[in-house]
């Protein structure tokens, strides 16, 4: 389990979701698997392009498993949302 209790959140979009799983070569079943939640949870929060209408519980939770799978999710700062992978210590891209 994914501890959340020191972890900040910002609200991830749908295009979020979908970029981060993209990026990860991960399937709707991997996020799902990973955050301990359905499939259709999954699907229902991608389709839509802000702020998914699905529980804070359920995004938390597939927020935590791309994060633990080196997703880094970028909030709105001007520039727009977005998402992108994290630097490995010692690795330069």
């Amino acid at each position: 389990m994914i501890n959340s209790k020191s972890h900040e959140f910002n609200k991830i979009t749908g295009t979020q979701l979908r970029a981060a799983r993209a990026m990860i070569h991960w399937s709707a079943k991997d996020l799902a698997q990973a955050a301990g939640i359905g499939v259709a949870t999954v699907s229902r929060a991608e389709v839509e392009d802000g702020v998914p209408s699905v529980t804070s519980a359920n995004l938390k939770a597939m927020q935590l498993a791309l994060e633990a799978a080196g997703i880094e999710f970028i909030p709105e700062n001007g520039g727009g949302v977005g998402v992108r992978l994290k630097k490995k210590p010692g690795v330069d891209r």
